[in-house]
């Protein structure tokens, strides 16, 4: 790994160009192979060569600068040179629609906007008052084009300090409150470099990238990281749907991933689950570890066979899945934050951490649960504030400045964190006791009845369950309401009394969920 002398994204390229050179930094995956290549050296200059580029084109220290683009090396290289200009990266996630572009470009007084064909519409409004700089244009890249700009000038004496303001993130949030996140180059580096102790990625790597890189997880621990180690990160062509992921993973065989749980859920309950459960041998005590096991190599046989790496974040994980998972011998890794801690705040080796915990705090960072079981954290991951919003960063910080995550957890004699649910989403019993709708969805995402559900406080306080059918359950006409009643009844068997179920709806339509799959619950409020 490369040491750096300052916590700066523009230090960590010119570093990584210049240790890492010969070896392949991006590609891009389509048509079953490897394209566009780009080794670190070149990453390096086209780094420097868009920071003049953008100069040249009157972007100045501090300015921001929009990044609206699906994942290509494209984009790495934008996101570094915007740093090396000294100028702030402001990515926006390709799903957000055009009025909410226009409304972060507003609110961050964005100076130029980057874009690709497939993202240019939505901010088109835009173009009369801003310039546009199209990143999958080959002339934009071509070597006369970016030397033209040496009238700009790259200067080292334009990087940022540690301390700078880096990057604004823009999330929608599940309670539909968006909010400009303000990262330093400190925050994003120390936090990069801090997952390197859990992710432990070396040169040698190969990183396969399939969440979006305006995602702060994917940014920080699927780029920044990577890049620190010199590994080679691999970009897909298409949407990263199992049905692009898993033959890519058998050509590409990646040694690291990072995902969300949605993903490994499918994976587990449609290729999984159904062959161990009618094997004989799962129904006897005695085999079933074997079977298990068994079924572990499958999966890692599925992904490539390759996995040391296999980084679980953005929401909870089924239960159900884990177990599996650990049972399986499958290495697989939990952590946990919030794009306000750049993200990450803990996390874990893989087969170092006990079931259903979200690992350690990073080193550095430090975890407290405050008097009503909040999870608060302070340390160099901590964000700077949300952009020109004094009142609420004032908000979300305790008189010792503290950061308030607005999770409930608690952490056991070793340190390790376990999350028991969102402060914005617990539901008051009748008693005034705490109920943690999310433990009740993992029980009920077990059943085969149920593709996805959410649990919420019904008119007269009472607990309603809305749940998807999964498509095993519509094709088998299971929705009967007998089921229904048998599903609520096997779910409160293993729930307090204040914490059962009244009754179970079917939600026709599936669950609007955020970038990281987390269903936005606001918007299904019965009350």
């Amino acid at each position: 790994m490369i040491i750096l002398e300052k916590l700066t994204l523009g230090e960590l390229v010119l570093k990584a160009a210049e240790k890492y050179r010969k070896r392949i930094a991006f590609q891009i995956f389509r048509e079953n192979g490897v394209y566009d290549q780009i080794r670190y050296s070149e990453f390096g200059a086209r780094a420097k060569q868009f920071a003049a580029f953008l100069k040249a084109h009157g972007i100045k220290p501090k300015d921001r600068v929009m990044l609206l683009a699906e994942n290509r090396p494209e984009w790495a290289i934008a996101y570094f040179g915007i740093a090396l200009a000294g100028a702030v990266s402001v990515p926006v996630l390709v799903d957000f629609i055009e009025e909410q572009i226009h409304t972060i470009a507003d609110h961050a007084q964005v100076s130029a906007v980057c874009v690709t064909e497939r993202t240019a519409a939505k901010a088109d409004k835009l173009r009369s008052s801003l310039p546009f700089f199209m990143l999958d244009d080959a002339e934009l890249f071509a070597d006369r084009v970016l030397e033209s700009s040496e009238s700009g000038q790259f200067a080292e004496n334009d990087l940022a300090g540690e301390e700078d303001l880096g990057s604004i993130i823009y999330t929608s949030g599940t309670m539909g409150s968006s909010k400009g996140v303000a990262l330093s180059h400190r925050n994003l580096v120390f936090t990069a470099q801090g997952a390197r102790k859990i992710m432990k990625i070396y040169s040698r790597d190969r990183v396969l990238s399939v969440i979006p890189l305006a995602h702060t997880y994917e940014c920080t621990v699927g780029l920044l990281t990577p890049v620190l180690s010199g590994a080679c990160l691999t970009y897909l062509d298409k949407p990263p749907s199992p049905a692009v992921l898993l033959p890519a993973m058998q050509i590409l065989k990646p040694t690291a991933i990072l995902t969300v749980p949605l993903f490994i859920e499918k994976i587990y309950r449609s290729h999984i689950l159904p062959k161990i459960e009618t094997n004989p041998l799962y129904k006897l005590r005695i085999t079933r570890p074997l079977i298990i096991r068994a079924a572990g190599s499958q999966l890692m046989a599925l992904m490539g066979s390759a996995l040391r790496f296999f980084g679980i974040g953005g929401a909870p994980l089924a239960e159900d899945t884990e177990k599996f998972l650990q049972d399986a011998g499958f290495p697989y890794s939990i952590g946990y934050g919030l794009t306000e801690t750049s993200p990450l705040i803990s996390g874990a080796i893989p087969y170092h951490f006990p079931r259903r915990s979200a690992g350690r705090a990073l080193p550095g960072v430090d975890i407290r649960i405050g008097d009503e079981g909040e999870i608060q954290v302070r340390g160099p991951n901590v964000m700077m504030g949300y952009y020109g919003d004094e009142e609420r960063t004032r908000q979300t910080f305790t008189e010792d400045g503290w950061f308030k995550t607005g999770d409930f957890g608690v952490l056991d004699k070793k340190g390790n964190l376990f999350i028991k649910g969102r402060l914005k989403s617990v539901i008051l019993g009748p008693s005034g006791e705490n109920i943690y709708p999310e433990e009740i969805e993992s029980i009920l995402n077990t059943s085969f009845l149920v593709e996805d559900s959410l649990v919420v406080p019904g008119p007269k306080g009472e607990l309603v369950a809305l749940i998807v059918l999964s498509e095993k359950a519509q094709t088998a006409l299971a929705a009967a309401a007998d089921n229904l009643e048998e599903l609520k009844q096997s779910v409160n068997k293993r729930l307090a009394a204040f914490s059962r179920l009244n009754r179970i709806e079917i939600q026709q339509e599936p669950f609007e969920k955020t970038p990281t799959r987390k269903i936005k619950r606001f918007l299904y409020s019965k009350k």
